[in-house]
């Protein structure tokens, strides 16, 4: 069975295969006078996850006159980092993917223009404090620990329900965590642990890691190749993935997800765009920021991305209604103790897992 990521992943080639076709073809769009007219290029920095239908692509080309050009650049970190170096001088006009973990990073780096695009229902919540208009919401969701309800129940054990739980010796070599240095998703369940421990969160992790917890690169290994519920069929029964997660677990023909997302143990992402400092075309990026708000690519984000939008109002496949449920209050860390203890919390990390 296919995992939502892995699917993401197979989405995300296709539709950048999409994005460049319609690249090499739409390079005429039709005037008011029905003349052609050149099409201008707007160029999209962002993570390799990416994915939009290209019918939704093509609205945005045909609506706003610009031809969108698709740069990816790695996950949500490599992102963060490759705007921060190229900040003044970007490889493009707006970018998105840039999450609530890194985002403090890239705005006291000065990344970003303000462009106060205007933001719909729903989504001022997620505005970051001190943004200024720079960065706007566009979607959300949650990094949570999964389980395999099948495995627990075959073998009569009893699942766990939190984070503490895990650090029990009846869980013991049962996890596959992402690693934090490496993986925007690791970084993520790191902050859940300190949101929920503050400075316990090192003698937490001290207790995973001593009880054999299987550490990964990325998410993909940990899913795909470790949790017995992924495409690997693998060892460990309990994974650190999404809330939305169980929507794609479930058999055809069956009304039961093989895995549940445990919601007392989630850290809320948040993904944002926004036009960059330097940007050769900053309308163009704008009028982008601005259609990813709009219901059009809000109503795509789950099927296409796997995320939840953030306009108020948007409706969800039926799936998720039932089995990507988002946990009530995920723990917490404020952007600005993110900015100040970031690379410090992952040294700490790093030390504790490497001995």
């Amino acid at each position: 069975m296919g995992s939502p990521r892995a699917r993401r992943r197979t989405s995300a080639r296709a539709g950048a295969g999409a994005v460049l076709a319609l690249a090499l073809a739409g390079c005429s769009l039709v005037g008011s006078d029905n003349s052609p007219e050149a099409a201008k290029d707007v160029v999209l920095v962002t993570h390799d996850s990416f994915v939009l239908p290209k019918t939704v692509i093509a609205q945005f080309e045909r609506e706003s006159g610009y031809h969108l050009v698709v740069h990816a650049s790695g996950d949500g970190g490599t992102l963060t980092n490759k705007l921060v170096l190229t900040q003044g001088d970007p490889t493009g006009d707006v970018a998105f993917g840039v999450d609530n973990t890194f985002a403090s990073r890239a705005l006291d780096a000065g990344v970003f223009a303000a462009s106060d695009v205007p933001l719909p229902a729903g989504a001022q919540k997620y505005v970051l404090p001190g943004d200024d208009g720079r960065l706007a919401p566009i979607d959300n969701g949650n990094v949570c620990v999964n389980i395999d309800t099948v495995w627990f129940s075959d073998h009569h054990v009893a699942p766990p329900r939190s984070l503490d739980d895990l650090v029990k010796p009846a869980y013991n070599g049962l996890i596959a965590v992402p690693g934090a240095t490496t993986s925007s998703t690791g970084l993520a369940f790191l902050l859940a642990t300190i949101g929920k421990y503050g400075d316990g969160w090192v003698d937490w992790w001290s207790k995973l890691v001593a009880g054999g917890a299987t550490i990964t690169d990325g998410w993909t290994q940990a899913y795909e190749t470790d949790f017995t519920q992924g495409g690997g069929h693998g060892k460990d029964p309990i994974v650190v993935s999404y809330d939305s997660s169980p929507a794609f677990t479930v058999p055809k023909g069956s009304h039961a997800s093989t895995t549940k997302a445990l919601l007392d143990t989630c850290f809320q992402q948040v993904e944002y765009a926004g036009v960059l400092a330097g940007a050769a075309d900053p309308e163009g990026a704008k009028a982008f920021v601005q259609f990813l708000l709009g219901p059009s690519v809000q109503k795509a984000l789950p099927d296409a991305m796997y995320v939840f939008p953030v306009r108020s109002g948007t409706p969800l496949p039926p799936a998720w209604a039932k089995y990507a449920v988002q946990p009530s209050h995920p723990y917490d860390v404020s952007p600005a103790d993110i900015s100040a203890h970031r690379e410090a919390w992952l040294r700490q990390w790093s030390d504790i897992v490497s001995r």
